[in-house]
């Protein structure tokens, strides 16, 4: 994800450059454990996901609302959302998107948001946003909430009928949003007071919050470009970076999160399901034991001062053969729930998309790409961590017809997809991306 930042004041502009975010979802499986900021050297852990069907009595249809743990752990099921790519009136993939619920202010107020570890803030639509990109999401009513503060982009106070406000513009790699700042109360079950005190406390008292709470700097958006948030269902982003990826420390949720206190540990696990039947989820202040079939590898944080889970790749192979790319170390993969696929840099797009196409037998009419047989990619990161992905990752589903001029004749080719990564000068050119 990442994004590109442009602050603005009444009087100035200011830029401040960060990086961009990407909104185009795919599906790999995996189960992310991130420590939170609290540490000193943070770390990410990834291991195998377990994939269970649900037990008899369970659910089948998901809740977004977060369950509780008495150990200090909560947890938000995610729903996911298909949107078909359409080439020559047919449908050739889909885009998938995976959301949970949040509440903001008080009383409480409804939003959908993916959980995005690629960038760095929360936003959420404002009720000033009137464009039919906004009219298709709830939007934030601030005048019902008695727990806003409105504020500059340096946490100072503001009056809120003051007309003239510091906004950001923040640029994601498929469109960009305009807003402006208030701190809130944001929650993950619907109420975040005791019931005595709803509708009596303001952002400032956050000792009346319950656990499951905390005040944070909201974006909230004034304008929404229709790409890519009309395609899709939910309201807004909740980024999920480090502290660094935020204007403001305040603004990071997972910091404010952390200081606050109210979690067994200072991680959060973000697990991606292989089947609709088991539902997607995220968990904060740890992860579901329940979710991994394998012990945690942990991986040190590169660079942290960008605000990325990134870490060193020592290796990069397809079908058993490594990448010259990244053969002197300065491959780096980022961890990025906000990205639908595997981003690769350019420089190595051409070779891993012949590395990758398969031809295909005959002329079936129906065919999975997915399930047809394919090359392993193997990530292998500074710790020894292998990451392996197979063509059920990274096909596209429908497969290519290739008519030769010479000939007439025509071969079905299955391919990759793949997102290409531009050179960056904080990230340099050999960035990798682990999406969803």
């Amino acid at each position: 994800s990442g994004s590109s930042l442009r602050l603005t004041t009444p009087d100035t502009e200011i830029p401040s450059t960060i990086m961009t975010d990407r909104m185009t979802p795919f599906m790999t499986s995996a189960l992310l454990v991130i420590a939170l900021l609290g540490s000193v050297s943070p770390a990410s852990a990834l291991f195998k996901a377990k994939f269970e069907e649900p037990a008899a009595g369970d659910a089948a249809a998901p809740s977004l609302a977060a369950s509780p743990s008495p150990s200090g752990r909560f947890t938000v099921t995610l729903d996911k959302q298909y949107v078909p790519v359409i080439r020559n009136n047919r449908t050739v993939m889909y885009k998938t998107a995976y959301f949970g619920n949040i509440y903001v202010g008080t009383p409480a107020q409804t939003f959908t948001v993916v959980f995005d570890t690629g960038s760095g803030h929360f936003i959420v639509p404002s009720s000033k946003c009137l464009s039919e990109t906004c009219a298709l999401h709830r939007r934030y009513e601030r005048n019902l909430s008695s727990s806003a503060v409105d504020i500059d982009h340096d946490g100072n106070e503001v009056a809120s009928d003051v007309e003239e406000r510091d906004q950001v513009s923040v640029a994601f790699g498929t469109g960009e949003i305009v807003g402006e700042f208030s701190k809130e109360t944001v929650c993950f079950a619907h109420s975040g007071l005791a019931p005595e005190e709803e509708g009596l406390v303001s952002a400032a008292n956050a000792s009346t919050l319950s656990p499951d709470c905390t005040t944070v700097r909201v974006v909230f958006a004034t304008e929404m470009t229709e790409e890519p948030f009309a395609a899709f269902e939910f309201d807004g982003v909740l980024g999920l970076g480090l502290e660094s990826l935020a204007l403001d420390p305040e603004f990071s949720f997972l910091g404010q999160l952390g200081r606050s206190g109210s979690l067994a540990q200072e991680r959060f696990g973000y697990f991606l399901s292989q089947s609709d039947s088991v539902p997607s989820e995220i968990s904060f202040g740890g992860h579901d034991a329940r979710r991994v079939s394998s012990d945690l590898q942990w991986e040190p944080v590169h660079r942290p001062e960008l605000g990325y889970w990134q870490g060193k790749i020592r290796s990069i192979s397809v079908g058993g053969q490594p990448l010259e790319v990244c053969a002197d170390g300065s491959c780096t993969a980022i961890a990025d729930t906000g990205t639908s696929l595997l981003g690769v840099p350019k420089e190595a797009m051409r070779k891993m998309h012949v590395q990758l196409a398969r031809k295909v037998p005959g002329d079936p009419e129906r065919l999975d790409c997915r399930h047809f047989e394919g090359p392993q990619i193997v990530v292998e990161l500074s710790s020894g961590l292998q990451l392996s992905l197979g063509p059920e990752d990274y096909s596209r589903p429908t497969a290519m017809r290739v008519t030769q001029n010479s000939t007439g004749r025509t071969q079905v080719v299955c391919r990759a997809s793949l997102m290409p990564v531009d050179p960056d000068t904080a990230l340099g050119a050999k960035a990798w991306i682990l999406g969803e």
